[in-house]
């Protein structure tokens, strides 16, 4: 067999790979929380949220990235808070009435996201759960569990333990444990004044 061939049919997928890809989106099937940033729907594994709150007062952490917003304390909780329209690069718009927090759980850290709105809870079957679409090498999509279809709409399900990078979500967990820190100092030196 000539060189070329030999590497045109290795770099062809297998009928391996197309049922291990089937088998990537076959065990997503479930109930997503969907949700807008701007015009598009996206959706969550409902296992993955814990709460849906109105936005709290955000306390500024600097030198953070512009997506980490700051933190809330959420009673007696400090969570990290996270612009998802940032940090997919869009633009940051003024607050409505509609939008929101969605406290989830990302790799075992409590973090907050703004959305514009939440939309619904979804149960989307495994065979209407596509993979995501490649955009070629320069473009990341592994936080995209699949593209969901449901009332002949398409939403982005997104993996939220994902969505953040490793760096990320050690900054994001380096502010909780600061701003956490800081608030037991507070709470202490205001007991001993009094």
């Amino acid at each position: 067999m000539s060189e070329a061939l030999t590497r045109e049919l290795t770099e062809q997928p297998t009928v391996q790979d197309s049922l291990m890809a089937d088998q990537d989106t076959a065990h997503l099937g479930g109930k997503f929380l969907t949700f807008f940033l701007a015009e598009e729907e996206y959706g969550l594994e409902i296992l993955k949220v814990e709460t849906i709150i109105v936005v709290l007062p955000i306390t500024p952490v600097p030198r953070t990235p512009e997506f980490i917003r700051g933190v809330v304390n959420l009673r007696g909780q400090i969570i990290p808070i996270v612009d998802l329209r940032l940090k997919f690069g869009m633009e940051s718009i003024e607050q409505t009435e509609e939008t929101c927090i969605i406290v989830v759980r990302a790799q075992g850290i409590q973090m907050g996201v703004i959305v514009d709105r939440v939309s619904e809870v979804l149960d989307i079957a495994a065979e209407d759960i596509e993979d995501a679409p490649s955009f070629g090498m320069d473009v990341n999509t592994d936080y995209i569990l699949g593209i969901g279809k449901s009332d002949s709409k398409v939403k982005l399900l997104l993996d939220i333990d994902r969505v953040l990078s490793t760096q990320e979500l050690i900054d994001i967990h380096s502010v909780a444990a600061a701003s956490k820190q800081s608030a037991t100092e507070e709470n202490q030196f205001e007991a001993e004044v009094a």
